[in-house]
C-alpha cells in the first residue's frame, strides 16, 4: 500500500511542482503518450529477452508483494514456532514414527491444518517437513549439523529465487535512463527532418523530445528503483520465518531445554514480528 501512495505524492509533486512554477503541462502530456511507448516497449522487450516466462512470471509476482508487503505477519512467526516446536517434541518424546505421517503428508495433519495460512506456503513446508523427515528415516541418526547445512542449502536456493524479481527490477532501473534517451535521440532525428519548420513548431518538437530523457530518469529513480528497493525489503522480511523454523530444528536436535529452543528462533526476528519472551511462551502453553 506504501509504495502504491509513495508513486501517487511522486507523480503529484513532481507534476504539481512543474505547473505551479509556471510550466505548461499540455506539451508534456501531448508528448508522455508516445515517449512512454518507446520506452515501455523497448524495456518490455529487454524484459523478455533476458528472461524465462518462469522469471517473467516471478517479476509480475514480485511487483504484487511489493504492493502487498511481506507474506507473513507476526502471529504467523509465533505460529510457525509453536508448530515446528509441537513437532520436535512429538519427535523427541514418541519417536520418528510418530511424526513420520504428518511430514510425510502435512495437508492431511491435524497438526498442520490448525495453521491453514503457514500451509499454503509449501516452500516453508516443506523446509520442516524435509528436515524431520531426514531424522525418520535415518531414525534420528543424523548428526544435527549435518541436518543444519542441508537447510541452508535448500533456504539458499528459495532466497536465490526469491530475490531474481528484484534483482530484474534494478537492472531494469539501470537501464530506463538509457531507454530515455533513446527516446530523446529518436525525437531529435525527428526534428531534423522538420528543420525547415517555424521556431514555435520546432521548439515543441524538441521539447516533445527532451519528455523522452525526462521520463527515463524518472521511471528509474521515481519509480522501478524505488519498487525495486521495496521488494527486497519484502523478500528480506519473509526469509525471517525460514530462519526460525530452522532454528527450533536445530536447537530441539541438540538437546537444548525448550525456553532455549524458542528463545534462539524468537531472538532471530525482526521487530516487527518478534514476540515478547513470556508473550511467546504463554501463546506455546496455549498451543499445546
Amino acid at each position: 500500500m506504501y509504495a502504491a501512495i509513495g508513486i501517487v505524492v511522486l507523480l503529484v509533486m513532481v507534476f504539481g511542482g512543474f505547473a505551479l512554477t509556471g510550466g505548461a503541462l499540455g506539451p508534456v502530456m501531448h508528448a508522455v503518450p508516445h515517449e512512454m511507448l518507446i520506452i515501455g516497449g523497448a524495456a518490455l522487450g529487454a524484459i523478455i529477452a533476458g528472461n524465462s516466462m518462469h522469471e517473467i512470471k516471478a517479476i509480475g509476482s514480485g511487483l504484487m508483494r511489493a504492493f502487498k508487503g511481506p507474506r507473513h505477519n507476526k502471529q504467523d512467526h509465533m505460529d510457525m514456532i509453536i508448530l515446528s516446536n509441537k513437532l520436535m517434541k512429538m519427535f523427541r518424546q514418541e519417536g520418528p514414527k510418530a511424526v513420520e505421517n504428518h511430514v510425510n503428508d502435512p495437508h492431511s495433519s491435524p497438526i498442520f491444518s490448525e495453521y491453514p495460512r503457514l500451509l499454503a506456503n509449501q516452500p516453508l513446508i516443506d523446509l520442516l517437513c524435509d528436515a524431520i523427515a531426514l531424522q525418520v528415516v535415518s531414525s534420528g541418526s543424523i548428526e544435527p549439523h549435518a541436518v543444519e547445512e542441508v537447510m541452508d542449502n535448500a533456504m539458499k536456493t528459495h532466497f536465490h529465487e526469491l530475490h531474481e524479481p528484484q534483482h530484474a527490477l534494478q537492472n531494469l532501473a539501470d537501464a530506463l535512463p538509457a531507454l530515455g534517451i533513446v527516446a530523446a535521440v529518436l525525437g531529435v532525428v525527428k526534428t531534423m527532418g522538420s528543420i525547415d519548420e517555424p521556431p514555435a513548431i520546432l521548439g515543441g518538437m524538441i521539447g516533445s523530445a527532451l519528455v523522452g530523457t525526462f521520463l527515463g530518469v524518472l521511471l528509474a529513480y521515481g519509480i522501478v528503483g524505488p519498487i525495486a528497493g521495496r521488494l527486497k525489503q519484502v523478500n528480506d522480511q519473509d526469509q525471517q520465518i525460514f530462519h526460525a523454523v530452522k532454528q527450533v530444528v536445530i536447537a530441539s536436535l541438540h538437546g537444548w531445554p525448550q525456553p532455549l529452543v524458542i528463545e534462539s528462533a524468537r531472538s532471530g526476528l525482526g521487530h516487527s514480528n518478534r514476540p515478547g519472551m513470556y508473550e511467546m511462551l504463554d501463546a506455546l502453553k496455549g498451543g499445546q
